[in-house]
């Protein structure tokens, strides 16, 4: 039971370590493509492209709740000071000492 016991341990313990080992690929890579593979993809890729160019742009966004945002608070302008206006108020019902 022991030894049960130990190689599961052993295997939990050693699973994160293989995830971490590199791809190594021992064959040998495909074979390049040939002149007529690379012309026929060169015309795809042109295709490709120029149908591109035909679509045309995106003109305002789709947003059925558009209209209904508020447009951020305006701040408001502030007030003049004037000489009346800056003069300490004297509050009524106070004494002065």
């Amino acid at each position: 039971m022991k030894l049960f016991r130990m190689a599961a341990v052993l295997a939990v313990l050693a699973g994160p370590a293989y995830a971490q080992m590199p791809n190594i690929n021992l064959l040998q890579e495909a074979p390049g493509k040939t002149p007529e593979e690379k012309a026929a993809e060169a015309e795809r890729d042109k295709a490709y492209k120029e149908t591109l160019k035909k679509i045309p742009d995106s003109k305002a966004s789709n947003d059925p709740w558009g209209g209904m945002r508020a447009d951020p608070p305006k701040q408001p302008a502030a007030p003049k000071a004037s000489a009346a206006t800056s003069a300490p108020k004297k509050k009524s019902g106070t004494t002065a000492n």
